[in-house]
C-alpha cells in the first residue's frame, strides 16, 4: 500500500471518529506528500524514506511552535501543537535509544578506521544514512564528537 493511500485511509477513519486534531494533521501530511510527489524532478512516487523525512520536519516545526506558544503563555495552542506531534509520531519509526545510536556510531568508526575529528564528516555521513529517520542529527553529532574527540 502506498504511503499516501495509507494516510487517506487514516483520514477516513478520523472523519468517522470526528477526531478534529487527527483529521487536520493527516490532511497536512497528505498535502506535504502530494507536494513532494508532484515536485519538479520527482519520479511521481513518494518513498517511505522521503515520507519519514517530511514528517520529521513537520514534527520539528510543531515542536518549535509549541515552545514559542508556551513562552508566550498560550498553553491551549501549545497543547494543540503537541497533540498534532502525537499523530505524526504514529507514522514515524521508533527512535533509537542513545545506547543504540552510540553502538551504531562505534561500528561505523571501526568500519571506516576513523581516528580523529578529521574523519567526522565521513563518519557523520555514513551514520546519518544508516540511521535515517530513527535518530536526531544533533544526538549523532554529539556522540561522534565524544568518540572521536
Amino acid at each position: 500500500m502506498d504511503f499516501i493511500d495509507r494516510i487517506t485511509d487514516e483520514i477516513k477513519t478520523a472523519m468517522k471518529a470526528r477526531d478534529k486534531v487527527s483529521l487536520e494533521t493527516l490532511r497536512a501530511i497528505k498535502k506535504e506528500l502530494l507536494e513532494l510527489r508532484s515536485a519538479k524532478g520527482s519520479s511521481g512516487e513518494v518513498s517511505e524514506e522521503a515520507a519519514v523525512k517530511v514528517m520529521q520536519k513537520m514534527v520539528k516545526q510543531r515542536h518549535d511552535v509549541a515552545v514559542i506558544y508556551e513562552q508566550q503563555g498560550r498553553i491551549e495552542l501549545a497543547e494543540k501543537e503537541l497533540s498534532e506531534i502525537k499523530v505524526l509520531n504514529h507514522f514515524l519509526p521508533e527512535p533509537l535509544t542513545r545506547e543504540e545510536v552510540e553502538a551504531a556510531v562505534k561500528e561505523v568508526i571501526a568500519q571506516v578506521g576513523a581516528a580523529s575529528m578529521k574523519d567526522m564528516g565521513r563518519v557523520m555521513g555514513l551514520v546519518s544514512k544508516k540511521l535515517a529517520g530513527r535518530a536526531d542529527g544533533k544526538v549523532i553529532s554529539n556522540i561522534v564528537r565524544s568518540l572521536l574527540g
